[in-house]
């Protein structure tokens, strides 16, 4: 009995943990394959056939959907006894409606699937599953022409849930996906976590052990997918304190946090982490009190506010945080504001996504009374609602690209700095730079980094010839932000001449050289100084040109781990 579980992740570099799990769940052998979706269907479906599995299953998302059922189909055909199972939550709810769509599907299983997952495979290798699979929790299956759900299965205890990371080498260059617990206090109406009300946490010292088996190995991440990580402040906090009396200098930590939940116990410690061993997903969603009430959401945006900016000021923390468009009573003036509040928050990256119309949601459940007109397909992403039209949605995606591109990116810094004093608010330059963006044509191309640059300057050359801005001075500003991130072997365009400083730069090479006691020449491969005809941070940081001239060095050797810039120092 071949038994084959199978993954179609989003990216290389991500790991599929329920993959490990159901494989450790069950003391029969089960090999394990994972693939993404940027491989050709036909590729997946050869390796497959070639395995000749009797019981295939796939553990199946928003992401790989339409690529597993179809590779589903395909598999039927070629070998009609291999027995297909589904898991994951894009099949674990409309479940009769899916059964009598697919007929290629032998079970769903639904809920936790780790139980469920070991009894199913114990079947299958006695040859007893057509009679035992009535009495097997959290399973779906056709027949006849009956669709059969079991009751679900009980909560799973957390301590229950086997350790997957042994082996290491299975992980090589991938991130680390962990879960010290399951569930969420919360009942947002567009999320799947929502349904699990009740959670559960693994056992504190079973999770500090595992924190310090990655800590041990140098693992580069560890995401963490606790749903709101710090919903239990002692949990959180003896986690958090852990890593930071255990820090190895290379490990990062990812969590997803609610930011109006941060105690000051709690942001004392966060002050003390090492920069960039962790880092924090923060969604805010929408800034709108109405929208807020309806999709049954608590937060306390002053709080948000505050605690954002606090960890801000400690400049140690990546925060990433999140807004979605097409929320109840979002329309398109609302989420300007939604979209300026957050920004003023200052977060190293602002994610704008769009609302996913995820069955069994509560949002699904209000579709017809929302007016919601989305994709047919995964990702169900909204097209339309009550409040916000296509139109209104294709502009948006257009501020996504170039916020993306250009805020994001952490590569344009003092260039956005500068250019955001001429615009009312940051929505109304990200929503004309994308309005330029799309009539020139840039969205359909592809771009080099200096490419980006280019375009932003020919934004302002060509759309902002009246607003006051000093051309001179953005090729200057984003002269520094280029060599902030690199040392460029071929000077751009817009960059000025400095032949006439060769003799100076010589002698401030000699300079730096003598202060850290290193050879002038492997100071100038390492380092890179450039000249400026005024104070590039306080120009920017004011709007307006500023300051004397000044000689700046990138030392590339010396990076901050937050943005990976350069560190400088100004030669006087």
């Amino acid at each position: 009995m071949k038994i084959i579980l199978a993954a179609i992740n989003a990216k290389y570099i991500h790991s599929n943990l329920a993959l490990y799990t159901l494989t450790a769940s069950t003391p029969y052998p089960i090999q394990k394959k994972e693939y993404t979706i940027n491989q050709l269907e036909q590729e997946i479906l050869m390796d497959l056939y070639r395995e000749k599995p009797d019981v295939l299953a796939f553990s199946v998302y928003i992401w790989n959907v339409s690529m597993v059922l179809s590779l589903s189909k395909e598999i039927k055909k070629l070998l009609p006894d291999c027995s297909i199972i589904v898991g994951g939550p894009e099949v674990s709810y409309e479940m009769e409606t899916f059964l009598k769509e697919n007929s290629q599907i032998d079970l769903i299983l639904y809920s936790e699937g780790e139980c469920a997952f070991g009894k199913v495979v114990e079947a299958y290798v006695k040859g007893t599953l057509k009679e035992e699979r009535k009495n097997i929790a959290s399973v779906a299956y056709l027949e006849g022409d009956k669709v059969i759900i079991n009751p679900i299965s009980p909560l799973m205890d957390m301590n229950q849930i086997p350790f997957v990371y042994e082996k290491m080498e299975d992980f090589k260059h991938k991130i680390i996906y962990y879960e010290s617990s399951r569930g969420c206090p919360f009942s947002c109406s567009y999320c799947l976590s929502s349904i699990d009300k009740k959670v559960r946490f693994r056992d504190i010292d079973v999770v500090k052990k595992e924190i310090q088996f990655f800590l041990d190995q140098k693992v580069p991440q560890v995401k963490f997918v606790d749903r709101t990580f710090n919903c239990n402040h002692k949990h959180a906090m003896e986690i958090w304190e852990y890593i930071q009396s255990r820090d190895n200098g290379i490990t990062n930590f990812h969590f997803e946090i609610a930011a109006d939940l941060l105690t000051k116990e709690e942001l004392e410690v966060l002050k003390k982490m090492r920069p960039g061993l962790i880092q924090l997903e923060i969604g805010v969603q929408s800034t709108n009190e109405k929208t807020i009430e309806e999709i049954n959401r608590k937060m306390d945006l002053d709080r948000v506010k505050e605690n954002v900016k606090t960890v801000c000021s400690y400049e140690n923390i990546h925060q990433h945080l999140d807004l979605i468009a097409g929320l109840p009573f979002e329309d398109y003036d609302t989420f300007k504001t939604s979209f300026n509040e957050v920004y003023h928050m200052e977060p190293e990256q602002l994610q704008l996504g769009f609302l996913k119309v995820l069955k069994g949601s509560k949002m699904f459940e209000n579709r017809e009374e929302y007016g919601l007109i989305y994709q047919e397909k995964a990702p169900y992403e909204v097209f339309c609602t009550k409040w916000i039209s296509y139109d209104e949605i294709i502009r948006l995606k257009q501020v996504e690209e170039v916020l993306e591109v250009y805020y994001n990116s952490s590569q344009f810094k003092q260039t956005l700095s500068y250019l955001l004093h001429f615009w009312e608010t940051p929505f109304s330059f990200y929503e004309q730079l994308g309005d330029f963006y799309e009539k020139e044509g840039y969205f359909s191309k592809k771009h080099a980094r200096i490419g980006y640059y280019e375009n932003l300057l020919a934004f302002v050359k060509k759309e902002c010839q009246n607003k006051g801005i000093e051309e001179k001075v953005v090729e200057e500003l984003m002269v520094y932000d280029l060599y902030a991130r690199e040392n460029l072997k071929t000077r751009p365009t817009f960059a000025k001449d400095l032949s006439e400083y060769k003799q100076l730069y010589v002698e401030l090479y000699q300079q730096i050289g003598r202060e850290k006691q290193l050879d002038s020449k492997w100071i100038g491969k390492r380092h890179h100084i450039e000249t400026f005809s005024f104070d590039i941070f306080a120009t920017a940081k004011t709007g307006s040109r500023t300051g004397k001239p000044m000689h700046i060095y990138f030392n590339y050797d010396e990076r901050n781990p937050l943005t990976n810039d350069a560190t400088i120092g100004v030669v006087k």
